[in-house]
């Protein structure tokens, strides 16, 4: 009973982290509805899970040590954030999550630029299988060229290059910086969500602002996501920490299910048979990405060796030495 709780629990924290993931959308669009835009939705909670992150890990801060990947981190975080937060508000959900979840291609492409990682052909076969779910899911004969149809898929697909670029940094972060905190990575990446979100809201057209009983309502909606999203990313990271990496990817996959789920029973959204054909691509490569690279150890970076001895192949990040633990760049 004590070996199930122990193997038990991590996996349940995941699986309920990908569930906060596949319904967050339906408060976001709450917030439209009330007047607050997806940019100031994406900055004003970010900014709320930033300052919660910050007040209960506060000692923490002293790990932190400047380094331009912090700043590029957040940058990555802010395009993930308003890319998710913006597609799913103003496009069809489950279309926006699967472009989103095209991350196998770009990590593929992004670790090999960033972390010196060596393409393999089962990396670029699984980008390709990736590709191929999009162009299934885009392609119609009306539309032509398999591309996004509106705003909102572009979105999407940008914010799932984020997503993989985020992931990238903050595997090198861990690596260049291996005694800053977790928790601070965290802070970067909601902190660096809110201020592109700030800066993005500038542009996107404000509707007529809550006002009354719709004010209260609002900010008690931003101040709920901030904790809940904040909670969130800390008990994922607690699953994390304790289940193999490729076990943890198929796990976290469980999102996508919980969306169909959310989507259909609050939008009466329905996947057609390509969303379904093309999703079943992306699906299947994010899983066998998980299971190809389930033996392979990080190749040495030669920027990290010059930066710090304690880095390297096989050296522990959050608490494990596969270097796959990384904290969701995600509103």
């Amino acid at each position: 009973m004590t070996n199930w709780l122990r193997n038990g629990w991590p996996t349940l924290a995941i699986m309920l982290g990908a569930s906060v993931w596949g319904m967050i959308w339906y408060p976001l669009r709450m917030l439209a509805a009330l007047g607050v835009t997806g940019t100031a939705a994406s900055a004003l909670t970010s900014a709320a899970g930033c300052l919660f992150v910050l007040l209960v890990r506060y000692r923490a801060l002293k790990t932190v040590r400047w380094h331009w990947l912090l700043p590029a981190l957040a940058l990555a975080a802010g395009v993930t954030n308003i890319g998710f937060v913006w597609g799913s508000i103003h496009g069809q959900v489950m279309r926006v999550l699967l472009l989103f979840y095209l991350t196998p291609a770009w990590t593929a492409l992004f670790a090999h630029f960033i972390l010196h990682e060596r393409l393999t052909w089962s990396g670029a076969g699984l980008a390709a299988l990736s590709l191929a779910g999009a162009m299934t899911m885009l392609w119609s004969p009306q539309l032509g060229l398999p591309m996004p149809g509106n705003l909102a898929e572009w979105a999407g697909l940008m914010g799932g290059m984020g997503f993989a670029m985020s992931n990238v940094l903050i595997l090198k972060t861990s690596r260049v910086l291996p005694d800053m905190k977790p928790e601070m990575r965290t802070a970067t990446v909601f902190g660096g969500a809110a201020i592109c979100g700030a800066c993005a809201s500038l542009f996107e057209a404000m509707p007529a602002p809550p006002t009354g009983a719709h004010l209260g309502t609002a900010a008690l909606l931003v101040l709920g996501l901030g904790f809940l999203l904040a909670s969130n990313n800390m008990l994922v990271q607690y699953g994390l920490a304790r289940v193999p990496a490729n076990r943890a990817s198929i796990i976290m996959l469980f999102e996508l299910v919980v969306t169909a789920l959310s989507a259909w029973l609050f939008a009466r959204e329905t996947p057609g048979p390509r969303e379904w054909a093309g999703g079943v691509c992306i699906v299947l490569a994010s899983a066998l990405s998980s299971w190809v690279h389930r033996t392979k150890s990080m190749p040495p970076d030669p920027e990290v060796q010059d930066e710090s001895l304690a880095s390297g192949p096989g050296a522990e990040i959050d608490g494990r030495k596969d270097g796959k633990n990384r904290p969701r760049a995600m509103v």
